[in-house]
């Protein structure tokens, strides 16, 4: 009996994570599922394994611990094969870089970086040899982006987009797909962190420029095997991006998102 492939996803508890978990069981795959929140994991996994009837391993780990981190790597040193890594764990570091948390803006860096690329380095020779696998790595239209009081958050996302540029043209020729997730607004618990609740980015935003995490997912898993490493879904966010390669960031936030701040609450 074929054994069903296995993902492992990072940041798995909520959002864009628990998204790809309910998606990728969906499609027959056992999961093991990393985050930092023990008792959501071991609800999602309780879920998936009642609904499905695949396995679903809670693996608690905070990634921007070193100790954690060799956790998860050890874990997947021990698969007997991984056929999807997704590396959605992140965070965001609000206000003006010069005034910011040090501390906090290194553990973002360690999370979206250090430890996407140290899971990535693991997983690989596993896929290499196997000549199949699937990694998709979560950045934002924010790599494309850069405003202030978000500059370093938007450079690591910029690096997850060169990393996997860079790694798909290393593998792809060898049977390991690669994608940089780029989605815009995300209906996830995101916007409602500390670091981002006084934007009230829900009220000032239009609804028409916000996605439910399991359409974000969607066209990700769609457009996996033949669309671009880069991957931006659904032309209005796609229109943003290419806006910001032309430099017209600025504006577009100055006549759109300004305009729609001075509405009242919806």
């Amino acid at each position: 009996m074929t054994e069903p492939p296995i993902a492992l996803i990072t940041g798995a508890s909520a959002g864009l994570g628990a998204a790809f978990a309910r998606a990728l069981a969906a499609r027959g795959c056992d999961l093991i599922l990393v985050a930092r929140r023990a008792e959501r994991l071991e609800n999602l996994a309780q879920e998936v394994m009642h609904q499905t009837g695949l396995k679903a391993e809670p693996l608690c780990a905070d990634l921007t611990r070193p100790e954690d981190l060799h956790r998860v790597e050890e874990r997947i040193r021990r698969l007997p094969h991984l056929d999807y890594l997704i590396n959605n764990a992140g965070f965001g570091v609000r206000g003006l870089f010069a005034d910011s948390d040090l501390e906090r803006q290194t553990a973002m860096a360690n999370l979206h970086m250090l430890a996407t690329m140290r899971l990535t380095r693991v997983a690989l020779p596993g896929m290499l040899d196997r000549r199949r696998g699937n990694i998709i790595n979560v950045s934002s239209l924010s790599a494309f982006i850069t405003l202030p009081g978000s500059i370093h958050y938007s450079a690591t996302k910029a690096y997850l987009n060169t990393f996997s540029e860079g790694l798909a043209r290393e593998v792809s020729c060898l049977g390991i797909r690669v994608q940089a997730l780029c989605p815009g607004f995300t209906l996830t618990e995101f916007h409602a962190t500390p670091a981002y609740v006084s934007m009230r980015a829900y009220e000032r935003i239009p609804r028409f420029f916000w996605d439910p995490p399991e359409k974000v997912v969607e066209a990700s898993l769609r457009h996996l095997p033949h669309g671009p490493v880069v991957f931006v879904p659904f032309f209005k966010n796609q229109v943003l991006a290419f806006g910001a390669r032309l430099g017209l960031t600025g504006l577009f936030y100055r006549i759109v998102i300004g305009w729609f701040r001075r509405r009242p609450p919806m």
